[in-house]
C-alpha cells in the first residue's frame, strides 16, 4: 500500500470532541454485569473507567471538558486525567472505535 492511498491516523488531542463511531455500539450486558463494545466482527470489555470516559463521548464535549467534569466527580488531579483518557481515546481512535 502506497503512502497516499494509506488512511490518515487521527490524532486526539484535548479539543477533540470523540464519539462511538456510527458502527459501534456500546451496551450492557446485564447477564454477565458488564459493559461492552460491540463493533463489526469485534467486542471490546472496557473497565470502568473506560466506561465513564465513553459515557462522556458525545460528540460534543472536547476531551478537556471530559477531564474536567471526571475530575470534579473523583476528586482527581485534571491533567493527570486529561493525560490518563488522551491515551485511551487515541487508543480507541486506533482500533476504529471512536470517531471525531
Amino acid at each position: 500500500m502506497s503512502e497516499a492511498s494509506r488512511p490518515q491516523r487521527i490524532v486526539i488531542d484535548a479539543s477533540s470532541r470523540p464519539a462511538l463511531a456510527r458502527h459501534v455500539k456500546m451496551r450492557q450486558d446485564a447477564a454477565r454485569g458488564r459493559w461492552v463494545i460491540l463493533a463489526p466482527e469485534r467486542v471490546f470489555t472496557p473497565d470502568p473507567i473506560a466506561v465513564a470516559v465513553l459515557t462522556l463521548c458525545d460528540g460534543a464535549r472536547r476531551v478537556e471538558d471530559i477531564a474536567t467534569e471526571l475530575a470534579a466527580t473523583y476528586s482527581a488531579p485534571r491533567d493527570r486525567i486529561l493525560s490518563d483518557i488522551t491515551s485511551l481515546l487515541q487508543e480507541l481512535s486506533d482500533k476504529g472505535v471512536i470517531s471525531v
